[in-house]
């Protein structure tokens, strides 16, 4: 089969399209042809070499989200049948014609749904579900703000927010991402190459604070980010595209009561993964047959150009979702 090889670390440059072994699923896993994969912050980390591959997982192969059709199943596999189109997120390996998925793990594709739509689906909502949802358990009525709004994670992060009945504050270096972003219900945009969002929160919220922070970003923008929660705020760290370390004053922390809470997919056990695919397909799925979301596409790439995609990711150029697809079917 066809895939994407990091060939060593560096630049978008070291991406090729490649011929390599074709994987066969193993116990309790489907094969799956692969039509589209979305791209994400964590592939581009993996082609530096800051965020290698788990055990078991392609270490060459980026891809964590995949669409595409059932080629085969393994013994043991009972959800799923051979011609199925689903779609679901793996450690690794998506950039390539067929990819591996345990049964457990693996979303149907609502129908109507073009396979770039669904590529664009599963790391995103996700994430933005578990975060702000199961972990940060934000509700109906209160506040939340979320970083890099315009981002495919953001995006996501907005729409679930607002379906879930909560008010959003966004912010954005870019004041295009937040035009674009108030048709998806983002209620309060906060442009950070024109004021500082701390001052944003507390004008919006009469000094309270926000009830819950999506925070994609880190960095030295930390402390800030803390000093917007209200009292009993909770945080929720998904990314630190702005940095690993920050300056902070933990008596913020103790006086305001806050929790903070760190998160990542990738290297949860399966048995959480398949926990949280089947809260999914129960509470969220169905959202998006009512319209209270939708799948936010940037731009589709063919596979082979990987690497321009992954140039797109790097210049902040997108809204929403990159998305790489195999113009042709998987041979």
């Amino acid at each position: 089969m066809k895939a994407v090889i990091i060939t060593g670390p560096g630049g978008p440059e070291v991406l090729e399209l490649r011929e390599v072994k074709a994987p066969a699923p193993g116990a309790h896993e489907v094969l799956v042809e692969v039509r589209a994969a979305g791209v994400n912050r964590a592939d581009v980390l993996q082609r530096m070499g800051r965020y290698p591959a788990p055990p078991g997982v392609p270490a060459d192969i980026p891809g964590l989200e995949y669409a595409g059709v059932v080629a085969g199943v393994g013994a043991g596999v009972t959800r799923w049948k051979t011609g199925d189109r689903v779609m679901g997120l793996v450690a690794g390996g998506a950039y390539a014609e067929r990819v591996p998925a345990h049964e457990d793990t693996v979303l149907a594709v609502p129908d109507g749904w073009s396979f770039d739509d669904a590529g664009a689906v599963p790391e995103v909502f996700l994430t933005a579900y578990d975060a702000l949802i199961r972990q940060a358990e934000l509700a109906a009525g209160e506040r939340v703000l979320i970083h890099a709004v315009g981002s495919g994670v953001g995006t996501a992060a907005l729409q679930v927010a607002k379906a879930f009945g909560a008010t959003v504050i966004g912010t954005s270096r870019s004041a295009a991402k937040l035009k674009r972003a108030q048709p998806l219900g983002l209620d309060v945009a906060v442009d950070t190459s024109r004021e500082r969002f701390g001052d944003a929160v507390a004008r919006e919220t009469g000094g309270r604070g926000v009830d819950v922070v999506l925070d994609l970003i880190g960095g030295p923008l930390f402390g800030e980010t803390l000093g917007a929660l209200a009292t009993r705020g909770r945080l929720i760290l998904v990314g630190l595209t702005a940095g690993r370390s920050a300056e902070l004053d933990l008596g913020v922390v103790l006086n305001q009561r806050l929790r903070i809470t760190g998160t990542t997919l990738r290297s949860r056990p399966l048995a959480e993964k398949a926990a949280l695919t089947a809260a999914f397909a129960r509470d969220v799925l169905p959202l998006f047959a009512k319209g209270a979301l939708r799948p936010v596409v940037d731009h589709t790439f063919p596979m082979a150009a990987a690497a321009e995609a992954h140039r797109r990711m790097e210049a902040d150029a997108h809204f929403g979702k990159l998305v790489l697809n195999w113009r042709e079917p998987a041979g």
